[in-house]
Formats: structure tokens, sequence, C-alpha cells
């Protein structure tokens, strides 16, 4: 019987896809604290010029040791796109509405883009939608609208931040959309790198405000913006983009619906923010479509994906659209077989030269 299980490689490469998806999750949680934090004492637009300029200097700084290079033609569409709407606007319209509601808020309304991306990434991606993971969405989108409900009584402010929230959760899922065709032909630090630099340029009209505001700021508000450029910046879009070239956007979209009960918790023990009950409720709602989303069908035999099949039946062999995508990609063995890299270049019939 043919051997089907996942060959080693490919289980390591979903190990350190997960862990770095975790990695961004958690930073980008603490991100929506020290949005608050920094953004006492910064206006949007100079905060996102701070920030991303720190994001700048760290990335490229890595690059040039490692010697990454410029990307690619074909990347730079990708990277504009998303440096534009994702690095660009996006914070600049997160940072305005994190002045208007609470950080827990503020992260539980962004997070209707997980929903955006899949539906973004089944249109122009081809990316495949599985019905639980819709469902999850479907729960989470929910859990975002008891949210803005929960503000629209409170004034005209609080409606304007959920407002911009959303934006920034549309600009931020499109964004993720057009970065990763990007990430095909560019590496993750390449494409983070650019596409800061691109945002840093979109802000520089901000560059006034940042130099007059960083002069009266205190200490610990430009030390919160430092903070946004290394971690939240630099380091989590840099595993964000990592773990997005080994599986599809809609998946690593969902993932993000673990950050808003962790910012809940990072506000309460940071900012003593509690959101009220309906913030909750929606805090909660989002939490249950991540369950619903990450649950297994069924019983029985399942493919490398995570479907189901019928017991007794002998799964057929993976897609390539099974595979972890990105630069190393599967190629094909003997009989057909579709190998990991590490095996097709241990084979003895293997042609010498270049890939």
């Amino acid at each position: 019987m043919m051997n089907v299980s996942r060959p080693r490689s490919a289980r390591r490469a979903e190990l350190l896809a997960a862990g770095a998806a975790t990695v961004t999750v958690v930073l980008w949680a603490s991100a929506f604290v020290s949005i608050r934090s920094a953004g006492a004492a910064y206006s949007p637009g100079a905060l996102a010029l701070g920030r991303l300029a720190a994001g700048v200097l760290v990335l490229g700084a890595i690059c040039l040791w490692r010697r990454e290079g410029v990307p690619p033609r074909s990347a730079w569409r990708g990277i504009m796109v998303s440096g534009v709407l994702w690095f660009g606007f996006y914070m600049v319209a997160l940072n305005w509405g994190e002045q208007q509601v609470d950080a827990g808020t503020a992260a539980l309304v962004v997070n209707v883009g997980p929903i955006l991306i899949a539906l973004l990434g089944a249109r122009l991606l081809g990316d495949s939608v599985p019905p639980r993971l819709l469902a999850g969405m479907a729960v989470s989108f929910a859990g975002a609208v008891t949210v803005g409900l929960s503000m629209s009584g409170e004034g005209g402010s609080s409606v304007l931040g959920v407002v911009l929230c959303l934006l920034a959760a549309m600009a931020y899922a499109a964004g993720v959309v057009a970065q990763k065709p990007a990430l095909g032909t560019g590496s993750p630090l390449q494409v983070t790198t650019y596409g800061c630099l691109v945002g840093a340029v979109v802000c520089l009209p901000f560059a006034g405000q940042l130099v007059r505001e960083a002069a009266e700021a205190p200490v610990s508000a430009t030390l919160n913006m430092v903070y946004l450029g290394v971690f939240p910046t630099a380091l989590a879009f840099t595993t964000w983009a990592y773990a997005l070239t080994r599986t599809t956007a809609s998946r690593m979209g969902a993932t993000t619906y673990a950050v808003p009960a962790l910012v809940v918790l990072m506000s309460w023990l940071a900012l003593g923010e509690v959101p009220g009950p309906l913030t909750l409720l929606g805090g909660a709602l989002c939490l249950a479509g991540v369950a619903v989303s990450r649950s297994r069908a069924g019983t029985g035999t399942r493919t490398e994906s995570g479907a189901a099949v019928p017991a007794g039946t002998v799964p057929a062999p993976p897609g390539p659209e099974e595979y972890p995508p990105g630069p190393e990609e599967y190629r094909e063995g003997t009989h057909g077989v579709r190998e990991a890299p590490d095996a097709w270049e241990a084979r003895p019939d293997r042609a010498s030269g270049s890939m």
C-alpha cells in the first residue's frame, strides 16, 4: 500500500509556521495596548510614521546582514499594494480608531478582517473555504457586530472609532491578499521590509508632526512607538509572512481571532480597561468562532489537509494545493509521487546542476 504519510520536512515546516503564527498573534495583541499608550502623546499619522521608520531601520539592517537583496520584479505589485493599504493606511486608521475606543474593542472590531480575507482569497487567489472555517468566521463576525452595537450608544466619537477600525480591517484584508502572491517569488523578509518601506513613504506627509510631537512627548510614549516598530512590525510582520507562505490567506486570517482575548487581558493588566458586557459577549463569540473554525468534522481517516473521509476509504494522495506553498515547492518523484525538496535532492537519479 502506498505510504501517504506527510514527509518529515512538511511536518517540520508546519510546526515552524504554527510557531511563527503564535509569535505574530501575541505581538499584534500587545500592539493594541502600546498604540493606546503612545496615542496619548502622538497623533495617528505621526505614530504610524514613527513606528514604520523604526521597523524599516531594523528590517533594513537584517536585510543587509543577510544580504537579501532587492525583491524580484514579480513581487513588487503585491509589495506596493500591501505597503500602501496594510502598512500605511491600516496603521493610520487603527491609531485614529484607538483614540476613540478602548484597546480591546479596537482589536475585536478589526478582527472582521479575517472573514474579508476569506472572501477575497476565494475570489482572487482561489483559496478553498471549508464549511467549518466559513462557519467559524461567521460566528466571529457576529461577535464583531456585537462589539460595534455595544459602542453605538456612547456618542458620535465612539461610532467614529468603530468605523475607523472597520476601515482598518478592510485595508488589512486587502493587504494580506495582495501580499500572498508576492511571497511566491520574494522571501518573507524581503516582502516585509519593502512593504514597510512603502508604508513609511506613504506616511511621510506626517513627518513634521512626528518631529514636533517627539520633542514634547514623554519618554514612555516614544519607547512605546519604538517597541511598535521593532516587535509588532519588524518581527511580527516577518513571522506572519513566513507562516503565510505555508498556508492559505484564509487560514492565516482565522488565527488572528485569538488576538481579542489577549488584548482584553493585556489592556486590563496594563491600562485598567475592562470592556462592557456586550463587548465581552462579542469577544466570546469571536473565540467561539475560532473553536468552530479549528474543529474537525466526523471521524475516520483524514487527508493531509485535515479533511475527513469515510472510514475504510484509502485517501488519495494530496494535491499540490495541500502542501505548504512557498519557494520550497514539492517536486515530482518516482511513480508520480510528490516529494519534499530534501527527499528529491537525496535521490540517486537526481540530475546535477542548479535548480
